[in-house]
């Protein structure tokens, strides 16, 4: 019998790696099988459920008999106009809904922006650290992925200078996010004005993430607020953080009527659209008053407290006037890194913490805790990790 040739997956799906995440909270499960109990401080997800009316809009227009049909590609108009009416409450940006595309998520945003405009070989500026779909994402599409640093003595902003000595000849895209994951650093519209210029300068297009600027955030800020930014910026944004509903896979792009075109002609070969009642929901979500922002920052001001308890606890050394979800911390130079002291957590406390080495080698040093989780989990993390602690030192 002829022996049967060997499949194998496409080269790009050889040069990534499963999600850090995917992995790892795999086996948090198994370790919650046997009893243990993790808590887990990693993972950014809103522990809180979104508001009333959001909810309530859902629930009311799921029970209507024509409603579960395909939509548009383009998103319902409520839906565009509320995100253009967002934008200039919010943010002082006029867009327009021929400016606005609605997504299954702005993580998946990172794909359809990248098959729109990356052929293989160009090069694509990430930072370091970052987040880590902007690599993974690039290799699929078999980029040239071209790292950035970002540092601490920098306040985490990228160097221009630095920049500008790079060969950017073959530069297609230049991945941003502030107020930054992991770094909890926040913009200026000193630095959206440098980066506006820089990508006119060289024709790269600037892509802004920016899915955390409501969060312990008193400036929102949009990258599309910098006069001539719409013509080479393209702004990612998300329902998940702020209105807590991840799980919803509710987010959005905006920049000029051309780059939207195109990308909708990508995404409407892949996808179908929304659920409508979604749609309808974060209509109603786009309108929560202000006070349901301050309500939801509050709670994480009491959670950042916490969480700033066990950075001291472990010898980390942070900033305070970090923002978004997390807090970002160095870890003490005595830890050998960031994997093997989340590891040592993980393993002897039930405590599961970001290690910073995932968002690239800038990271290595620093460890990154969650404000997605309720008080009282925080409190006893920090129980147990002070507890181990003790042990140890015994």
């Amino acid at each position: 019998m002829k022996k049967l040739k060997q499949i194998e997956p496409a080269e790009h799906v050889k040069n990534i790696s499963e999600y850090y995440f995917s992995i790892k909270l795999a086996e948090v499960a198994r370790m919650n099988a046997q009893g243990k109990d993790v808590i887990n401080l990693a993972v950014g997800s809103p522990d809180q459920p979104p508001s009333k009316a959001t909810i309530d809009a859902l629930c009311e227009s799921a029970r209507q008999p024509n409603v579960h049909g395909y939509q548009p590609y383009t998103g319902i108009p409520e839906l565009r106009q509320a995100f253009a009416d967002w934008y200039k409450r919010y943010y002082g940006v006029e867009l327009s809904p021929e400016e606005i595309l609605p997504l299954i998520g702005s993580k998946e945003g990172i794909l359809h922006i990248s098959l729109t405009f990356l052929n293989v070989g160009d090069g694509v500026l990430v930072p370091n650290p970052g987040y880590p779909t902007y690599t993974s994402v690039s290799a699929l599409m078999r980029a040239n992925i071209i790292p950035y640093d970002l540092r601490e003595d920098d306040h985490w902003q990228p160097d221009f200078e630095a920049l500008e000595k790079m060969d950017l000849s073959g530069v297609k895209l230049m991945w941003v996010n502030y107020p930054n994951m992991p770094t909890g650093a926040n913009a200026s519209r000193e630095l959206f004005e440098k980066l506006v210029a820089f990508g006119k300068k060289h024709q790269i297009i600037i892509c802004h993430d920016n899915p955390y600027s409501f969060i312990l955030n008193d400036r929102p800020m949009s990258i599309l607020s910098v006069d001539g930014a719409k013509d080479i910026c393209i702004e990612l944004n998300s329902m998940s953080k702020a209105h807590n509903m991840p799980g919803w896979r509710m987010g959005m792009l905006a920049s000029n009527t051309q780059f939207v075109k195109w990308i909708l002609r990508e995404k409407s070969n892949i996808d179908s659209g929304q659920f409508k009642p979604l749609q309808i929901a974060t209509v109603a979500a786009l309108s929560n008053p202000p006070d349901w922002y301050a309500r939801m920052n509050k709670l994480y001001a009491e959670r950042r407290v916490i969480a700033e308890k066990i950075m001291d606890l472990l010898n980390c050394t942070y900033d305070k006037n970090q923002t978004g979800l997390f807090l970002w911390a160095k870890i003490d130079d005595r830890e050998t890194g960031s994997e093997e002291l989340i590891n040592d957590i993980l393993y002897h406390a039930n405590v599961f913490i970001t290690p910073g080495f995932i968002f690239g080698s800038n990271g290595e040093r620093y460890i990154r805790i969650s404000l997605g989780v309720s008080t009282e989990r925080m409190q006893e993390a920090y129980r147990r990790i002070e507890n181990y602690i003790k042990n140890n030192e015994q």
